[in-house]
């Protein structure tokens, strides 16, 4: 991950899986016995294959071992980590921010400590209205 002006960037790797039991158990053991953590991950879909989304400090390695697992990573793209505190309304305070700056947000979750992932078309723009 990249840090710039108080929040980070990182990549946002997304693994197309089919929606069977033990299908993200095979990734999540695919990047951990390459000894990388995964600092956030969300499932999105209902039909027979699911995107698994999932951000980890080497992306690199992590591409590496699931090529190696017969995974593929389907898409990646830069997005953009804020630290926030645990309480009530911090989601709310931070997306309209986004929102006033005219920023479209098309991917929001939740990563460990206390961080939010935010995925937007527009980038620059959502960086520039997260640092005011």
């Amino acid at each position: 991950m990249q840090r710039t002006g108080g929040i980070d960037i990182a990549i946002d790797l997304v693994i197309e899986i089919e929606n069977e039991p033990g299908a993200v158990a095979r990734v999540a053991a695919a990047i951990s016995d390459a000894g990388v953590n995964i600092a956030a991950a969300t499932c999105i879909g209902t039909g027979a294959n699911v995107e698994l989304h999932i951000l980890v400090p080497h992306a690199e390695a992590a591409k590496h071992a699931l090529g190696i697992s017969h995974l593929v990573v389907s898409r990646e793209r830069e997005v953009v980590v804020v630290d926030v505190e645990d309480r009530p309304g911090v989601l709310a305070d931070l997306t309209r921010t986004i929102a006033r700056a005219g920023v479209d947000l098309d991917l929001v979750y939740v990563a460990t400590r206390d961080r939010v992932v935010f995925g937007s078309p527009d980038l620059d723009g959502l960086r520039a209205a997260l640092q005011t």
